[in-house]
């Protein structure tokens, strides 16, 4: 068995938004600022909130691939399910319908899935703003991740750090975070991890980040973070495999994709920059060196 690649109800509002009339573009737009939740009333309650008629609920649902209301409820549902997953719940599911094959073959399958998949829904002028935005001078960058996805805000930081000036990786204690913010003015950004199972502290700081008018940048899954109603930018990538834990190979993939981005944009400076960090490394005797 391999990971499912079926769109979620939000992939499948980007990959045919240009498609959507001006009237189902409101429904579109206003269940995308509260999903999934906003799609989960009855649909008299979801065309009010939307200012558009039932027809047209009907109608947007139907252009999605869903026979009625009721299939792209279920739908969501569902995903709304499958983001409160945790570990064990995961784990067993997948053993339960794993066929025989050893787990080298089925991750891989999976993992090549969602790296297909992701790349299909990624919108590259997206991509290409991110990268334009990190590699800004004049903009100060702060990083910051979850419980799992802080080793790769560590990783992105670490690596924005030798190819320009003002990167910080915010602390791992949401209660010095407001400091990290003291540093940060309107127009800086704020680089955001947040997978399932999503994590109220995130929340709570993209909210105090967008009121101070800085830009977040948020690395998210299928399911899409609460951060993401904040967020200037939006990545989401795929990030199920046949265990009891997600996959962060792909967003691992999309950020190294934006380092090379922003290493491109800065080379004549990086390039000193880069030369600067070996002499002091050099004079550390931080690496080892071939013996002569």
């Amino acid at each position: 068995m391999v990971a499912n690649t079926q769109l979620t109800i939000s992939e499948l509002i980007r990959s045919r938004y240009s498609d959507l009339t001006r009237k189902e573009r409101k429904f579109a737009d206003t269940l995308m600022a509260n999903y999934p939740v906003a799609g989960l009333a009855s649909i008299t309650e979801v065309a009010a909130n939307a200012n558009i008629s039932t027809p047209t609920v009907l109608r947007t649902a139907k252009k999605l691939g869903f026979k009625g209301f009721p299939g792209f409820q279920a739908a969501l549902r569902k995903e709304l399910k499958q983001t409160l997953a945790n570990p064990i719940v995961k784990h067993e599911r997948w053993a339960n319908a794993a066929p025989e094959e050893h787990i080298l073959n089925q991750f891989a399958i999976a993992t090549m899935e969602n790296l297909s998949s992701s790349l299909r829904q990624i919108d590259h002028h997206t991509f290409d703003k991110v990268s334009e935005l990190l590699a800004d001078e004049n903009r100060k960058i702060a990083i910051v991740g979850g419980r799992l996805s802080h080793s790769v805000a560590d990783y992105l930081a670490t690596h924005l750090q030798v190819l320009r000036d003002d990167v910080t990786l915010l602390s791992s204690s949401p209660s010095r975070w407001p400091h990290h913010l003291l540093n940060l003015s309107k127009g800086d950004v704020l680089v955001l991890f947040d997978v399932r199972r999503y994590e109220a502290n995130l929340s709570d700081l993209a909210k105090l980040a967008e009121q101070r008018g800085i830009k977040i940048v948020l690395f998210t899954d299928q399911w899409m973070s609460p951060v993401s109603t904040r967020a200037a930018h939006t990545l989401a990538v795929r990030i199920e495999v046949p265990s009891g834990w997600d996959s962060a190979v792909v967003t691992l993939f999309i950020v190294e994709a934006l380092v090379a981005a922003v290493e491109t944009h800065r080379w004549p400076q990086t390039r000193a920059r880069m030369k600067d960090l070996e002499k002091l490394f050099d004079d550390t005797r931080r690496f080892l060196k071939k013996p002569e």
